[in-house]
């Protein structure tokens, strides 16, 4: 595995970054911009960041929170009070980007909206996720990924066609949301370049979702067409699935067009496939596509996984065996390409991040640290963000503005 470098700088070296999100899509597009070099403030109310309760815990410490949260610094401040609402428009006055996932106004009723910020720095590039967008008929209405996608259609079309709609384990929108926010501020950064002044950013979950619905959008109002769940399946295409395996495994087989298809027909020994006008076509085998799959599954079915990826990676064919998260740390891909990350954590020696994602050529980021404890830099950032003195700050911290 890699080991983090402490010295890795990146591209957006220089930048000051106030996040005030929790759970996941806010805190992953700060963490995007900390992964290549910004310097994120993280302010978390007293209670912390409920992303800190989330997954696996170790001695106390959220396991997923020391990846989320890296290259960032921990503050607690109770905004709440005045006086911590005075501290928090204080930080923004120097910082170039502010993350914010709140439900729409609430920033404006704490008199932190992007028209008080922005009057005293010009150039800040608010970055605001919500649920519905900050305006329109929801904007008011809370809102989680999961949420949005059952709105945007996503989740109507995840699962098996027999069964309810399903759940994905992962937080898909949140992750997409995030990455179209971070793309968002650059977008915005570059036109300060321009125009030296700043935006607002405006990232809804339940459009990041609807964005994945694209070919579908396209297609209802000409032909009617309402998509329906697939399972493992691609939409009129076979074979392109997941395929069972003799040792109780899967493999993901991708066919699909002819070129694939006549490359797989031979490498399972069956190349009177191709020739059968049943087959031949990748529009007469997505007539069929119950029929192919049963095919390749009564091949496939009979050879170990392992057996049948190093066959169809040498005939060529897109394939994949199925990884648990234990297939992934024994994958040397994962290892070669840098992402596995192996970062010393003050309360736990070592833990394991995953690497950065994109790789730059030229200006790549880096893993600096894990994420900290709540409130590990509160009067470290006070002291050199805000010239505080220490006088000031143990003041603060026992009227408990500050944690």
């Amino acid at each position: 595995m890699t080991t983090a470098d402490t010295g890795v700088t990146g591209p957006l070296t220089g930048y000051r970054v106030l996040e005030l999100s929790s759970t996941i899509a806010g805190p992953v597009c700060a963490r995007l911009l900390g992964d290549f070099g910004a310097e994120v403030i993280k302010v978390e109310p007293p209670e912390g960041d409920s992303a800190r309760n989330m997954g696996a815990q170790e001695q106390g410490e959220s396991l997923y929170c020391a990846s989320m949260l890296r290259n960032k610094q921990a503050v607690c401040i109770d905004m709440k009070t005045e006086e911590g609402r005075a501290l928090v428009l204080d930080l923004g006055k120097s910082v170039d980007f502010l993350v914010e996932n709140f439900r729409p106004g609430t920033l404006e009723r704490l008199g932190l909206g992007y028209d008080v910020l922005s009057r005293e720095n010009p150039g800040l590039i608010m970055v605001r996720i919500s649920g519905y967008g900050q305006d329109g008929p929801n904007s008011h209405m809370p809102g989680y990924g999961a949420v949005c996608d059952a709105v945007a259609g996503v989740r109507y079309l995840t699962g098996d066609p027999d069964r309810p709609p399903a759940r994905v384990a992962l937080a898909v929108t949140d992750y997409l949301t995030a990455v179209y926010a971070a793309f968002g501020a650059m977008l915005a950064l570059e036109q300060r370049h321009r125009s030296g002044k700043g935006q607002v950013v405006d990232a809804a979950l339940y459009e990041a979702a609807f964005s994945m619905m694209e070919g579908h959008v396209v297609a209802y109002p000409r032909l009617g067409l309402i998509p329906k769940r697939q399972g493992p399946r691609l939409m009129n295409t076979a074979p392109n699935s997941l395929y069972p395996t003799r040792d109780d495994s899967y493999v993901l087989i991708a066919a699909n067009n002819d070129a694939i298809f006549r490359r797989l027909a031979d490498a399972l020994s069956h190349p009177e496939w191709t020739s059968d006008p049943r087959y031949a076509t990748q529009i007469e085998r997505g007539k069929r596509v119950d029929e192919v799959d049963a095919m390749v599954e009564a091949w496939s079915s009979q050879h170990d996984s392992d057996d049948i990826i190093a066959q169809l990676q040498a005939a060529d064919v897109p394939a994949a065996k199925v990884n648990t998260i234990a297939d992934i740390f024994a994958d040397p891909l994962f290892t070669a390409r840098n992402m596995l990350v192996k970062v010393a954590h003050p309360s736990l020696g070592e833990v394991v991040l995953p690497g950065i994602v994109p790789k730059l050529s030229a200006s790549p980021g880096g893993i600096r640290e894990p994420g900290h404890a709540l409130g590990a830099d509160t009067d470290a950032v006070l002291l050199q963000a805000l010239g505080l003195s220490q006088e000031k700050i143990a003041e603060l911290h026992a009227r408990k503005v500050l944690r």
